[in-house]
């Protein structure tokens, strides 16, 4: 659907002033906290943020309102706002014609929502920056993405026009849009089912779905740019543990080898960018998102517990130091991102001219250079996007070296290359702290743990956790420290997961009962019976034309693919069927879409793959409950819930549990029946694996 009557001519030319008189203006936006929305403080746009009162003033005035949606470490973001937004004869259009709004989409995901499926529903190409058009009440009649500047200028003063002499056509368009936006998922999607255990034959033909989009040469989809998608590769990972298909581990494994070894990977300082431009993991965007860390630390934990391989561990070693070097707080908390940008260049900070990387290596110039994808003339746009072109032992053979001693060579050039980056000057930090990312790092650390054991990376996880406590005031969620702002449904079904990961970890119960009172207040706002899903909005939120629902994964799983994951693991913890029956119900109305496309429902294939086999509830009690929890938690185990105490307890499930022959006792049942008891995690891992 389309807007028909839009005439793009242009009816000014534009004049650049100066970038010095630019700095004259000062905008509403410098009354924010968010670093996105302060980089456009002093832009001559009149920018107004997100609120009642400047909603009212569109309807007031009558005008259009433009709303500008973006993320402090966007780089189109930033080309279009050196273009357009600080031109001041650009600006002058804006703010004759339009209300004009900027929302920093990490602050406000529910705007975001809400107007990226518009501008999807036009048939258009959403991403950011995303630039939405809207009728005085809200509604969309237009939009897109990036525009070059006299791109902009055409556009805004034809939607001027059509504003002025064709505005029924215009209220047509978007109350079509907005029909479509306030539309049932239960019926855009034709959602339904009670059955949520998939067969085995429905599992098939799941793979084959996903596996025709397997990327036989690079690993990944075959697409280009590349996501790494955790959840995709997560849900491949519980598909082979369950089936034993060799081809889908073979998958696994290499895509995570090729994503590791390549640019997108920071090989100086750790850590991900987020996605690459190309199909061989090779020059990313060069920013880097808590989310994606976060999530990737859960993926290569379990990479490493399915496979031992060394790379994975490594992996999970350097993003670990990275969150800690750049991106922790003092607080515990983790902040949001690493700009792609400084200096006003893309990548300038972690690209390398050969000459520099000649020096940095020394004697060891021309094996790192080999290693490395090194060459004179760089390998992107004159400079060196370093990635992994040679295997380890390859190399290190090729030139007389035992693995340890290549290994040895390798971090020292690490170390010094990381020491000269350290002097340059630092892509932009957006120091917000969001409740939802620092609940899918917390996953991450924890797993992580489990998988290599390293009690630093549980210390971590402790500060973090303990962060996350913090964050909830009178039983609610907020989603920053600083504002009284209840979080969003992926706020609460990313913390509740990390809550329960915690417990299943430590052994610390109050974690358990903090998801569970997460779980309360989150059915009570967020969810909508007539639907059996959950708003990503609470009750309580106003200001916006429609009240969305997350059903897809994306590079973060939907909201409600965790909360199904999180009613069935926190009710089979606390033997609460009704909860346990919520999210199997939950899970049921989206079988079909799981087995049709499972790319794009890669976190709801996870749990449905889980729930397909036996669902394990392992109850460990007495003295070494602790080493046994680390023991079975170092194997890659999706279809389980684990829970432990020192001694005998009263709590579910442990009531009625006993230390027999005053040895630490495990006991693994399934759906409250139970196994023999055993003494060992040898044994109780054939009973699970039974």
């Amino acid at each position: 659907m389309r807007i028909i009557g839009l005439s793009f001519v242009l009816l000014i030319a534009c004049q650049v002033k100066s970038q010095t008189e630019m700095h004259k203006y000062t905008n509403e936006l410098i009354h924010s906290t968010s670093p996105y929305l302060l980089q456009h403080a002093h832009n001559p746009v009149e920018w107004q943020e997100w609120s009642e009162e400047t909603l009212s003033r569109a309807k007031e005035e009558d005008k259009p309102i433009l709303v500008s949606i973006g993320y402090s470490s966007c780089h189109w973001c930033h080309v279009m706002e050196k273009e357009s937004f600080e031109d001041t004869a650009v600006a002058n259009i804006m703010n004759k014609y339009f209300i004009n709004i900027k929302v920093d989409r990490e602050e406000r995901p529910d705007v975001d929502q809400v107007y990226m499926d518009a501008v999807q529903a036009m048939g258009l190409r959403g991403g950011w920056p995303l630039n939405v058009f809207l009728t005085p009440d809200q509604k969309p009649f237009y939009g897109g993405t990036y525009f070059p500047k006299q791109g902009w200028v055409n556009l805004l003063t034809s939607i001027n026009e059509a504003f002025e002499n064709n505005r029924d056509k215009i209220n047509e368009s978007a109350e079509a849009f907005t029909q479509n936006l306030q539309a049932k998922e239960s019926e855009k999607y034709k959602l339904g089912g009670n059955d949520h255990v998939l067969s085995a034959e429905e599992i098939s033909t799941l793979f084959q779905h996903l596996e025709k989009k397997f990327d036989k040469i690079d690993g990944g989809i075959k697409k280009s740019p590349k996501f790494p998608m955790p959840s995709v590769w997560q849900s491949l990972a519980t598909y082979y543990r369950l089936t034993k298909n060799e081809d889908a581990l073979k998958h696994f494994e290499f895509t995570l080898e090729k994503i590791a070894n390549g640019g997108i990977y920071d090989h100086v300082g750790g850590g991900f960018a987020r996605y690459s431009t190309d199909e061989e993991w090779h020059v990313p965007h060069f920013e880097k998102m808590l989310y994606d860390n976060g999530q990737l630390l859960s993926l290569y934990a379990n990479g490493y517990k399915l496979t031992k391989n060394t790379k994975f561990k490594t992996t999970i070693l350097e993003t670990v130091e990275w969150l800690i070097r750049e991106m922790m707080d003092a607080s515990g908390g983790f902040y949001s991102a690493l700009d792609a940008d400084s200096e006003g260049e893309e990548g300038k900070f972690y690209v390398w001219s050969d000459q520099e990387i000649q020096e940095l290596a020394k004697e060891d110039a021309k094996m790192i250079s080999e290693y490395y994808d090194v060459h004179p003339n760089g390998n992107w746009e004159g400079k060196n996007a370093l990635r992994v072109v040679r295997d380890d032992a390859e190399i290190a053979e090729a030139y007389n070296l035992s693995t340890e001693e290549f290994d040895t060579k390798v971090k020292a050039f690490k170390e010094r290359v990381l020491n000269q980056r350290e002097k340059r000057i630092r892509p932009g930090l957006d120091n917000k702290i969001i409740a939802g990312w620092n609940g899918l790092t917390l996953s991450g650390l924890v797993d992580s743990y489990q998988a290599i054991q390293d009690s630093s990376i549980l210390d971590l996880a402790q500060k973090n956790a303990s962060y996350l406590k913090s964050l909830i005031k009178n039983k609610k969620l907020n989603r920053f420290p600083d504002k009284e702002m209840e979080g969003f449904m992926e706020d609460y079904a990313a913390v509740i997961q990390g809550f329960i990961k915690y417990y299943e970890t430590t052994l610390d119960r109050s974690y358990l009962e903090l998801a569970l009172q997460l779980t309360q207040r989150a059915d009570g706002a967020f969810y909508d019976e007539t639907e059996n899903l959950y708003f990503f909005t609470s009750e309580a939120d106003a200001n916006l034309i429609a009240r969305k629902k997350e059903l897809f994964d994306n590079v973060i799983p939907s909201s409600n693919s965790l909360m199904a994951w999180n009613l069935i693991h926190l009710g089979t913890h606390f033997y609460d069927d009704d909860m346990i029956k919520k999210g199997q119900s939950i899970l049921a109305q989206v079988k079909e879409l799981i087995i049709q496309e499972p790319e794009y429902m890669s976190n709801w294939a996870l749990l449905a793959m889980e729930l397909s086999g036996n669902f394990a509830e392992v109850i460990i009690i007495g003295s070494e409950a602790y080493n046994y929890v680390n023991e079975i938690n170092s194997q890659f185990i999706p279809n389980k819930i684990i829970s432990a105490s020192l001694s005998e307890s009263e709590h579910t499930p442990f009531n009625g549990k006993l230390i027999l022959n005053g040895k630490t006792t495990i006991y693994v049942c399934f759906d409250k029946s139970c196994k023999q008891p055993s003494f060992s995690v040898k044994e109780a891992s054939e009973q699970i694996g039974e």
